[in-house]
């Protein structure tokens, strides 16, 4: 049993580990950007397909399921950053979930619409995003300058305040 405890913690270590890496030092790897994500037919969104990070515009990138509610949390400061600064950067929100099995489009479409979500969604099955970000967990936020250059990454619950420095950051 002690084995198992210690295997457990080990694995442990290693997510935190580079979870942490990626809080301590700003961004994560992101040698694979830019991608291409499938996008929903949503308020702000159209059905097809949205380079990511948004080429020759700073962007913010929202990773979010629907069941997480940090993530539902984080949608109004979005909603609030967007207003402000929509007109001048990019936001995609991408969710990994997988549709069948209880889950489809029109249930993530609902939910969108329920938290005033009027920007990009992206639908990434594979998390290609995610991997490519470093992110160790949901909501995950990042911020890429016009270049593309990922200059800001946060795992967990962001405070508006600091989204809105990082935006400002890149503008």
């Amino acid at each position: 049993m002690r084995r198992r405890q210690l295997l457990a913690g080990l694995g442990g270590l290693g997510v935190v580990g580079g979870a942490g890496y990626v809080a301590l030092n700003g961004v994560g790897p992101a040698d694979g950007l830019p991608l291409t994500v499938r996008t929903l037919d949503a308020p702000g969104s159209t059905a097809g397909e949205r380079t990511l990070p948004v080429p020759d515009t700073p962007t913010v990138l929202d990773l979010f399921a629907t069941w997480c509610a940090p993530c539902t949390e984080q949608m109004e400061s979005l909603t609030a950053l967007h207003r402000e600064f929509g007109d001048r950067v990019a936001f995609a929100s991408v969710t990994n979930e997988r549709f069948g099995g209880g889950l489809s489009a029109a249930d993530v479409r609902e939910w969108w619409v329920d938290h005033d979500g009027a920007w990009t969604l992206g639908h990434d099955p594979e998390s290609d995003l995610m991997g490519e970000l470093g992110a160790g967990g949901l909501p995950f936020l990042a911020v890429a300058d016009a270049d593309g250059t990922v200059t800001w990454t946060h795992r967990g619950l962001a405070a508006e305040s600091a989204l809105r420095e990082e935006i400002r950051a890149v503008l």
